[in-house]
């Protein structure tokens, strides 16, 4: 009764006028409930941290990637060898390298700054090819639907019944060997000028990208034969919208934000191919760091120089952790379900 008597005295100040309460959009409350998850914003801030590190490595890594220091292979610093004892017997102290050399004297610490750029830049590109193919070939499947989704769908379960994995090696093993020695002139040889100048990364991109879409173009169907029957496409329809203006002004706006999410939490995924790819040797060419061919190099030292290991493999699953903590933010944050909760 209360509540009533005051609801009725601010309408009164008001002048008699009903008093309305402005809503908030989907993407301020999404922001507003994302920013109180502490899990995401902590790793939207390492996100950051990284790409800083990444674009800024020239002035923060203390030595070149490249840089050989023979006669310093294998030292650590003292801090080092207080922390693994087991060093101490046939490790040579050098302060001169913060984490320690590697096995031909080059500064880890600088390669693992270095190497964050494979790592971030696919953290980009993985993502961005996986949406401009996944959504396009999505959405039209499933806006149009009848036999050209069923020819479409089709086509995407072949791919699928292939392992992705064993796809990308069989790809980079063929980009490997066909373009290690091209004609000069041809096309195969602008494309491995064009992968040196990358550092091998470029046959990665498209390993990746040839397998990252078929998940995206499966849950953009989805979301678009979900959306399509809805009463407002109904009504774009009525008043004469072309098809084109039905699915970029009302059918694409209202499912990105399971695309966006479900893209970022695939984003891990990506970073750990590359890893893996890099590990057996068919990622990144020599010199350029890559922290999966970091921790292959340092496996087979990993009893007596355990932090040429160590140090990338924490780096790679620290960044794994920041974009799987930011997806699962944005999960929540986007959930209609949640929509109006604190």
């Amino acid at each position: 009764m209360t509540a009533q008597l005051k609801l009725d005295a601010k309408a009164s100040a008001a002048g008699g006028q009903p008093l309305t309460q402005k809503g908030e959009s989907l993407w301020k409350d999404a922001l507003r409930r994302l920013i109180r998850n502490r899990a995401a914003v902590i790793g939207g801030i390492m996100i950051l941290i990284l790409y800083f590190f990444a674009i800024f490595a020239g002035v923060l890594a203390p030595y070149s990637y490249e840089k050989q220091t023979l006669t310093d292979q294998n030292k650590v610093p003292q801090w080092l060898i207080n922390v693994f004892p087991t060093m101490k017997p046939y490790a040579q102290v050098s302060e001169n390298y913060l984490m320690g050399a590697d096995y031909v004297g080059r500064d880890l610490f600088s390669r693992i700054v270095y190497g964050a750029r494979v790592s971030l830049t696919v953290a980009l590109i993985g993502p961005f090819i996986s949406l401009l193919i996944g959504v396009t070939y999505g959405s039209i499947s499933g806006f149009f639907g009848g036999r050209v989704d069923n020819i479409m769908m089709r086509l995407v379960d072949v791919l699928y019944a292939f392992p992705s994995l064993l796809f990308i090696i069989l790809l980079m093993a063929f980009f490997r060997s066909t373009f290690s020695k091209p004609d000069p002139g041809t096309f195969s040889y602008a494309l491995s000028q064009a992968d040196a100048r990358l550092g091998g990364m470029l046959f990665i991109f498209i390993g990746i990208g040839l397998t990252a879409w078929e998940t995206m173009a499966r849950l953009t169907r989805g979301q678009v034969l979900s959306v399509r029957e809805k009463e407002f496409i109904e009504a774009a329809r009525t008043i004469g919208a072309t098809n084109w203006r039905i699915m970029f002004r009302h059918i694409l706006p209202n499912i990105v934000g399971p695309l966006v999410v479900a893209e970022t939490l695939a984003i891990p995924g990506y970073i750990s191919t590359e890893a893996f790819l890099s590990f057996i040797g068919l990622g990144v060419n020599p010199p350029t760091p890559s922290w999966g061919a970091m921790i292959s190099d340092g496996a087979q030292v990993v009893r007596t120089y355990p932090n040429q290991t160590l140090f990338p493999a924490l780096a790679l699953a620290i960044t794994m952790f920041a974009f799987n903590f930011l997806g699962d933010g944005l999960r929540d944050a986007l959930d209609p379900r949640l929509r109006g909760t604190q």
